[in-house]
């Protein structure tokens, strides 16, 4: 593996869920490429690269230049695009017109949160446990740091913010102490700033790292905007889909992995009216069904070798068959 980037969690259900047959493939969270290549040597072991197509798209510069180095290899078999998952139609229908490739997709996976090269890297901000910048920008060309919400935020905003995506219990007396800390000695602009103001208010310090973890979170969640552009990619991927494509998600929080549940669900619900009208067929079909009824979670095994699996949840959607097959261009 590329040095920085970690092992591609759950590599091995991925393979076995998404690639039955020749086509597009799209690795929305593209990293170090470690999902796009098991995926590209799966492709070539079943003799099926002839009629396929990878595409992985990544908003950080430094992962599609370690990714593109992985996956030279595969030749016109694998392209490396920059932009974020929320574009995935736009930029599948741009590649795929300009090699004349059917635009459907047979196979689209999102792995969402942080690479373990983000977390490492102090030069990020993504880590409490590093010193550097207050920034969690995973595009580095965005406009809006962890720093600029920290220090523009109201107490209650602030607030609002840790319990919203960090479901922290301690919201309010940390954005408190945030305020006051602004007010006493001037901006934050480092992490290990903000991490003393945390400790510091933590009165039993065995709960100060989870505290960490969860404004830590929420800060990054907010940077990104993570869940809004998880919902437009979500909703743009499941239409990209072909019939009996699949749409895998890797979460590794709640609030993720509850938004990609409800999101599942609504599409394999069919509409079958008031519940006064017994109806013997629904009004709409459902148009998509669930294929992993509970989240997969990785095993003992891969967890002592890939510490970061351990709360990764994977959930699988697949689009119904309407009688019309996407065939490999």
């Amino acid at each position: 593996m590329t040095k920085g980037y970690h092992e591609p969690v759950l590599a091995g259900e991925i393979i076995e869920l998404l690639v039955r047959r020749p086509g597009l493939y799209i690795d929305g969270t593209l990293g170090g490429g470690g999902h796009s290549l098991a995926m590209l040597q799966e492709l070539q072991r079943k003799g099926f690269d002839a009629g396929s197509l990878v595409i992985g798209i990544d908003q950080d510069a430094c992962a599609l230049s370690a990714a593109r180095e992985k996956l030279a290899p595969f030749g016109e078999n694998a392209v490396a695009v920059k932009g974020n998952f929320s574009q995935i139609a736009e930029i599948a229908g741009r590649v795929c017109g300009e090699r004349g490739f059917d635009a459907s997709a047979v196979g689209i996976l999102l792995d969402l949160g942080v690479s373990s090269a983000q977390i490492d890297t102090p030069e990020r901000g993504f880590s409490y446990m590093h010193h550097g910048p207050l920034d969690m920008r995973m595009d580095s060309g965005s406009p809006t740091s962890a720093a600029d919400i920290v220090n523009a935020m109201s107490q209650r905003e602030l607030a609002s913010l840790f319990f919203r995506y960090g479901e922290e219990p301690r919201s309010r007396s940390i954005a408190r102490d945030i305020v006051d800390y602004r007010e006493k000695y001037g901006a934050l602009s480092r992490t290990e700033e903000l991490a003393g103001i945390i400790r510091q208010g933590q009165r039993r310090p065995d709960l100060a790292i989870k505290t960490l973890s969860r404004v830590f979170q929420a800060l990054r969640i907010e940077v990104n905007r993570e869940l809004d552009v998880l919902g437009e990619a979500l909703d743009e991927g499941a239409s990209l889909l072909c019939p009996e494509g699949r749409l895998a998600v890797i979460s590794y929080h709640s609030l993720e992995d509850r938004m990609v549940k409800v999101f599942f669900a609504d599409k394999s619900r069919s509409d079958w009216g008031p519940k006064s009208v017994g109806l013997r067929e629904p009004l709409v079909k459902a148009g998509y069904r669930v294929v992993t009824r509970k989240a997969v979670s990785a095993g003992a095994q891969e967890v002592s070798m890939n510490p970061r699996s351990r709360s990764a949840r994977l959930r699988v959607l697949e689009k119904l068959d309407e009688g019309v097959r996407c065939e490999p261009a």
